[in-house]
Parts: structure tokens; C-alpha cells; sequence
């Protein structure tokens, strides 16, 4: 065997044993430690001014270049906290490289961003607020812009000695994400002994979502967001999805480190009955597609549809108390998508030629019907005018 192949395959090899041993240990714990996953607590730590300033800020276009993306474009409180596309469109219509995590709950994750190159949620606003394919902005116009507001200046006076500066803008934005929980869910009451809280087939998807192994990532308060996990701990994903992007490489591009090749930061399951589509590059459409490829390709296991279904209904009651929000992950992608569920090797030729060379389409946002205009035109939902614009 050629060298550069034996290498890679060992490179392969170590990098699914170190995923295999972070779950057995993983399973280790919960054995010894009761229940895998906690209810949310529901009085969250934050400064209820520094919020309220920062949801004003979370929804303002006014942080980005031209004025036309808010951190509310991409996580929308509204369907869950992301925006329902496999990857984000941001400023100029540039595409994003992952599907956009839900906002909900964020403060309870170890780490921000799926390769977790951010500590904390203050650290994590740089990205996007500086991202050429997000908001493309520069800290320097982004002050002075909010500088020339009317009302602005008073606010930050009032709570921050220093006024408006950059650390003051992330920390009253980081401080409003804190308080974006969602605790009380028909799940967190069964966990303090409310049985009737949750339904046969739920209770039973709660028994195998454990018995098969998947609360060995997917545990805690946030159902997830507290370790890394190689995709692919099994079987090869990425070989089998094709044209493998350098966001593929997930935790390995912050760390060099050979084993973290195609690990990522272990995603929350609180808001997923509302957030589809799923995994990083968004090309599980339904709920139903990601439990597939979890058992494929990260627990190497077979089941039931009976068994995978009943996980699905136990995902669905962990969402808690918020605004009404539309219920995800039902559908297949809508025909304007340029992506689809990963198909088996037999059916991804067809599944190629069916979606032929067709990118995704840019009237609005793909997969989104976009907002008509008065003059019958369709146009980006746009931030609120405001004096002093």
C-alpha cells in the first residue's frame, strides 16, 4: 500500500477511536450519574438592562456594512432562533459556509460556533458582526453609526460609564442572549416527576434515545452544546456526501490537531422541533433525516422506523415556554433549495441529476417565499428607519 494512503487511513482510524472513547466515556458517566440530561434552569443570570439594550441591538441592521442584515436576519426568534436555511445569506447576498445554530439557550453551550472558536458569547459577536459573508462591518463604523443615533448615546450612558465602545456593544448583546432560554418544557416537568407531561411513544423515544447511545452527546441542561464529537465516528460522512469544504473540517481549523479533523461542537436538541434543517451543512431536512444519519454514520447501528420515530417525538417535547413558534423538521426541502437529505450510494446519481446544476435561487432567501413589495417586486426585509439615519 502507498504510503500517503496507509497514513491517511491511520489518520482515519485515530481520529474515530478518539470519537468512540469520548462517547464510552461519555456513557461512563450517565451510568453513574443518573439522568443524562437536566432541566433548564428557570431563572437564567442577566442583567435585565444590558438585555433589554441588547435585543434593541439584536435587531438592528445598523451593525452591518449596508445596513440591511441584523443578528435577527440569521437567528430569528420568531421560527426558533436560526432562519430555516441550510446556510445564511448575509450581506450582498453572500452565502454563508454552515447552517446557522439556533440563538435559544446559547448561553448554556461551553463553547460558541460549531468548531468552537469562540469561549463565550461576548468573544462569539466578533464573527459575524466582522464576517465579509455575514455583516461585513468594522467595529469603528459600527460605533460612530451608533453614535448618530438620538437615542443611543442616553441609553449606554445609563448603564455603562464609558458609553458606547466596542466591549459595551457585545456584552449588552451577549447579556440579551443570556436571557434567550426557554425552560418549562413538557420534558423538564416529566424530569421532576410528571409523568403524565409526556405521552407513551414519547416516554419510550426518552428510553431509547438513551439505551442506543444518544445521550451520550447529547446531554445536560442544552441536550448537547457541552463537547466536541468527530463526524463520522463510524462510517465516513463526508466521503459519502462529496465535496468536502474547509468548514468540513470543523474543530481541526482552530487547533491543527489531527484529531480533531471533522469534530465539531455537538449541537443543542432544546429548539430542534423548530429549527430545521439540521447538522452544520443544513442537509438534513426533517428530524426523521437527522436521527438517520446519526445511526448511520455516528452509532453504526441499525433500527426500527418504530424506534426512530419515537426518538423524533421525544426530540419534540424539549422545547419549553417562549412566543408560539411554527413546528420544524416536518418537510422535505422546498424545490428553490439547492441541497437535499444525504441519499444512500445507489440513489445519490439520481438525486444529482434531479437537481441538475440549479444553485440556490436569490429572490429573497432560498427556500423562503420572500416579502412582496407595494409594487409587486420581492425585496429584503428591511431594519426601522429611524431620526438621526
Amino acid at each position: 500500500m502507498p504510503v500517503h494512503l496507509h497514513t491517511a487511513r491511520l489518520r482515519i482510524l485515530w481520529r474515530r477511536t478518539v470519537g468512540i472513547l469520548s462517547m464510552m466515556g461519555a456513557v461512563a458517566v450517565l451510568a453513574n450519574g443518573g439522568e443524562p440530561i437536566r432541566p433548564i434552569p428557570v431563572d437564567p443570570e442577566f442583567d435585565p438592562r444590558r438585555a433589554a439594550l441588547g435585543e434593541r441591538l439584536f435587531h438592528d441592521p445598523w451593525l452591518s456594512k449596508d445596513d440591511t442584515v441584523s443578528c435577527a436576519t440569521c437567528h430569528d426568534l420568531e421560527r426558533g432562533g436560526d432562519d430555516g436555511h441550510p446556510v445564511s445569506v448575509g450581506v450582498g447576498d453572500a452565502m454563508g459556509a454552515v447552517n446557522a445554530p439556533t440563538v435559544f439557550n446559547a448561553g448554556f453551550n461551553f463553547k460558541q460556533f460549531w468548531d468552537g472558536r469562540a469561549d463565550t458569547l461576548e468573544a462569539q459577536i466578533d464573527g459575524p458582526v466582522t464576517s465579509p459573508v455575514e455583516m461585513g462591518s468594522l467595529w469603528p463604523d459600527v460605533i460612530a453609526k451608533l453614535y448618530r443615533d438620538e437615542t443611543y448615546p442616553s441609553e449606554f450612558a445609563l448603564i455603562y460609564a464609558d458609553g458606547i465602545n466596542r466591549a459595551n456593544v457585545k456584552n449588552a448583546l451577549a447579556e440579551f442572549m443570556r436571557s434567550l432560554t426557554t425552560p418549562n418544557s413538557r420534558f423538564d416537568a416529566y424530569l421532576a416527576g410528571d409523568h403524565k407531561a409526556l405521552g407513551a411513544e414519547e416516554q419510550r423515544g426518552y428510553a431509547l434515545f438513551k439505551s442506543y447511545g444518544c445521550a451520550s452527546c447529547h446531554q445536560g441542561a442544552n441536550v448537547g452544546g457541552n463537547m466536541f464529537q468527530v463526524f463520522g465516528v463510524i462510517n465516513d460522512y463526508f466521503t459519502r456526501r462529496g465535496n468536502i469544504t474547509e468548514a468540513d473540517r470543523g474543530r481541526f481549523n482552530v487547533t491543527g490537531n489531527e484529531a480533531d479533523m471533522h469534530a465539531f461542537k455537538v449541537p443543542s436538541l432544546r429548539m430542534a422541533a423548530h429549527t430545521a434543517p439540521y447538522l452544520h451543512d443544513g442537509t438534513a431536512w426533517t428530524l426523521r433525516d437527522a436521527v438517520d444519519i446519526m445511526f448511520e454514520f455516528q452509532l453504526g447501528r441499525e433500527a426500527p422506523d418504530a424506534d426512530k420515530d419515537a426518538i423524533v417525538a421525544f426530540i419534540r417535547s424539549l422545547a419549553g415556554e417562549r412566543a408560539p413558534l411554527p413546528v420544524a423538521g416536518t418537510t422535505a426541502p422546498p424545490a428553490t433549495s439547492a441541497t437535499a437529505p444525504l441519499a444512500a450510494p445507489a440513489e445519490q446519481g439520481a438525486a444529482a441529476q434531479a437537481r441538475g446544476s440549479q444553485g440556490p435561487t436569490r429572490t429573497g432567501r432560498p427556500g423562503r417565499v420572500a416579502e412582496p413589495t407595494e409594487a409587486g417586486g420581492t425585496q429584503r426585509p428591511q431594519g426601522p428607519t429611524r431620526s438621526g439615519r
